[in-house]
């Protein structure tokens, strides 16, 4: 069973940074996609960015330019950098996993994930 926890969440100024952390453990194979949704009040959940195990990456368009996916395979940590945050970034963000034994290419959507860690929370204001 894959355990995911995040960190990193908090309250921020616009135009400010954040970095958020999640850590996994649990793994029984090194070909994980991983990848970030986020939940604002009374909206559906919505792919942020995803990596696969070979580093190749995707991004949500509202989010291009601003962040930055990345993980630490040694530290089975995946990482979001936020940068120039707007007050529509304001959400809940999860991380969420996939592990298996063949190469899944990233993806954005939900149902491409097993496994979701609890959330941490942005906020972002003016």
């Amino acid at each position: 069973q894959v355990h995911l926890v995040e960190s990193g969440g908090g309250s921020v100024q616009t135009g400010g940074s954040l970095r958020l952390s999640c850590a996994a453990s649990g793994y029984t194979s090194s070909r994980n996609r991983m990848g970030w949704f986020r939940q604002a009040p009374g909206k559906e959940r919505e792919g942020v960015a995803a990596i696969a195990d070979d580093g190749r990456t995707t991004y949500a368009d509202s989010v291009k330019g601003r962040f930055t996916i990345s993980k630490d395979n040694a530290k089975n940590t995946l990482y979001l950098q936020m940068n120039a945050l707007k007050s529509e970034d304001s959400a809940m963000y999860y991380c969420a996993a996939r592990s298996a034994y063949i190469y899944y290419a990233p993806t954005l959507r939900a149902d491409g994930y097993d496994y979701w860690g609890q959330g941490t929370q942005v906020t972002v204001s003016s």
